[in-house]
């Protein structure tokens, strides 16, 4: 809820306190109506007053008897229909379903943040589930603000209507009371008529010359026909009085329906909206704080992992240096090695050396005897003395 919405609900308490305290007058009894010889001298002249609005000579007048009294609130009445008509009055109960409706729909559980994605809403590109959470409160946050300053619309036009009931109450109270004036004033005019002037006029007829009897019969005839219109519209003031009370009671009763949603939709502005609003901030709060414990708890873990990690690789290393530094620069069996092989070489380069030798020795015998065979056969052809021996044997050295 916004701040100025805050503050128009706590200064709207002070004026659903102020319909509260307002008791209406309650009306007198349906019966109430006190003849003129019982009335004060107040009432009485009031009774006079209205009599004297008869004309029995005018039909106008006896229709419109009473009628005056219903003027004004014939007014009141048409300007709070003409309000309803000039204005969007939506049922404040839908607002406060949709407050429901509203909240109804955060579902908290949503709000596992550790819950993987599934590959349908990866496909999707959906977000993750606290960053969804996140957009569904701002989203709830909008829809509470949007309503309660709906709900504030309908308790300041709730609040008008209750002061307007309260003046439709009074100003009907006042037309149920003026009209057992103007039925007394009825009721004593007809009384007066049977009484007094239609016997006079009777009188009247019967004393009159047989020529003017017609016409003093006439008016005899139209005072009784005015006589008759008369009580049939104190009849009809009767029956208006009657269902006048009736209306009483409905406006009470729906300006006390009134004053008990004004005093729910208050309520809620004040004291339910901020619960919620607290509720669903501890919601978001609790989500963040499981994150951040969650992070808190993957950095110990990795900080354990990479403790046992290093303390491994530290004794391992460890051994490896110190056994590195223990060793001599040559290892013995390499020396031992590298010594055996060097006898070894030794040895075989001599015995090859020795058979080398052998067969240069051999080889040098082999091409002495190869010479002298050579010789002895170049000179045994030389010999013979024939062209081939001379040039073969010339070949040959001595």
């Amino acid at each position: 809820m916004s701040e100025k919405t805050r503050q128009e609900a706590e200064q709207a308490v002070t004026m659903v306190e102020e319909v509260n305290s307002i008791i209406l007058p309650e009306p007198k009894e349906a019966n109430a109506i006190v003849p003129l010889k019982e009335a004060d001298p107040e009432v009485s002249e009031e009774i006079r007053t209205r009599m004297d609005e008869i004309d029995m000579g005018d039909t106008n007048s006896i229709i419109a008897f009473g009628s005056a009294a219903q003027a004004e609130l014939q007014e009141i009445s048409q300007a709070m229909l003409a309000d309803v008509r000039n204005k969007d009055v939506g049922p404040a109960g839908d607002s406060l379903r949709g407050i429901v409706t509203t909240i109804r729909g955060f579902s908290v559980s949503e709000l596992d943040v550790r819950r993987d994605r599934s590959w349908w809403e990866k496909l999707l590109g959906r977000a993750a589930p606290f960053a969804k959470f996140t957009a569904r409160y701002e989203e709830v946050q909008g829809q509470i603000d949007k309503i309660t300053d709906n709900l504030l619309k309908h308790e300041h036009t709730l609040l008008k209507d209750i002061k307007s009931l309260d003046l439709l109450y009074e100003k009907t109270l006042q037309f149920y009371d003026e009209l057992a004036l103007y039925i007394a004033a009825g009721e004593e005019k007809l009384a007066e008529l049977d009484s007094k002037d239609i016997p006079a006029k009777e009188a009247e007829v019967q004393a009159a010359p047989e020529g003017d009897q017609v016409m003093k019969a006439q008016e005899l005839r139209d005072m009784r026909a005015a006589r008759d219109d008369l009580e049939r519209r104190v009849h009809d003031l009767k029956l208006t009085r009657q269902v006048t009370m009736q209306s009483l009671p409905s406006i009470r009763l729906v300006q006390e329906n009134d004053k008990s949603l004004v005093t729910k939709i208050n309520s809620t502005l004040v004291n339910t909206v901020p619960l919620w609003e607290t509720q669903l901030a501890q919601a978001v709060t609790i989500q963040r704080s499981k994150q951040a414990a969650a992070a808190v708890r993957d950095a110990n873990d990795l900080t354990n992992e990479l403790l046992t990690s290093n303390a491994a690789n530290l004794r391992e290393s460890n051994a490896m240096i110190r056994q590195e530094m223990e060793r001599g620069v040559f290892d013995i069996e390499a020396v031992k090695q590298a010594n055996a092989d060097l006898i070894g070489t030794i040895q075989e380069s001599l015995q090859i050396a020795d058979e080398g030798k052998a067969r240069r020795a051999k080889a040098e015998e082999e091409l002495k005897k190869m010479e002298k065979d050579l010789r002895d056969t170049l000179a045994a052809a030389k010999a013979r003395k024939d062209g081939t021996g001379d040039n073969a044997g010339t070949a040959v050295p001595s």
